[in-house]
């Protein structure tokens, strides 16, 4: 088995940050449900979409150290050390933001990972080489099938749906909120204690 996992919404939540940031600039009513998903939407529906592209860059840049790990996926990477399983962090991230302020969005990611002790071998131990971010979908499909992925785990089904992805790779989708259906030849999980029931019995 070689694990491959997507990055942003899949190990990394968001939701209590962007959530901030936006009541912060009195972007959104405080009753709006404390969720990135929700806070998209409803920025887009008022037509601040411009405003909803700045403060992605602005989170994942400046705020990145804020957000938090999904619950149970630190517990899941410790798993597949224990079990000496090849897992890989592959993801699709541009190198700055498209609006606003020019964080490197690459180096906050690492920065992430090394906070929560990915590469601290006392802890999760992943080799710094096995965390990709790379600048294009393409790229990201690229490496799932260069690393020979037999599994990969994913927010986004549009993604795990892509007429290139690698064949004879299981597909997972990472749906916490629920917000998809399911679609055949992927196993939509709605948390990490369900992913480790998919890839581990």
């Amino acid at each position: 088995m070689i694990l491959g996992i997507d990055f942003d919404n899949t190990i990394v939540c968001y939701d209590a940050v962007f959530y901030q940031v936006a009541r912060s600039r009195n972007l959104i009513p405080a009753d709006l449900p404390n969720s990135k998903t929700m806070v998209r939407d409803y920025l887009r529906r008022a037509g601040k979409e411009k405003d909803w592209t700045r403060m992605q860059g602005y989170v994942y840049g400046s705020r990145m150290r804020e957000a938090e790990p999904y619950p149970g996926v630190l517990d899941f990477f410790l798993t597949c050390k224990n079990k000496k399983i090849e897992t890989y962090i592959i993801s699709h991230k541009t190198l700055f933001p498209y609006e606003g302020e020019q964080y490197n969005l690459h180096a906050s990611a690492q920065s992430w990972l090394e906070q929560f002790g990915f590469f601290d071998t006392n802890r999760i131990g992943l080799n710094k080489n096995n965390a990709a971010f790379v600048l294009t979908k393409e790229k990201k499909l690229e490496q799932i099938a260069a690393v020979g992925c037999t599994h990969f785990i994913d927010d986004l089904p549009e993604f795990l749906l892509e007429a290139k992805f690698p064949p004879n790779v299981a597909r997972i989708l990472f749906d916490p909120n629920q917000l998809y259906p399911d679609y055949p030849g992927i196993r939509r999980s709605s948390s990490w204690q369900d992913i480790r029931k998919a890839c581990f019995g």
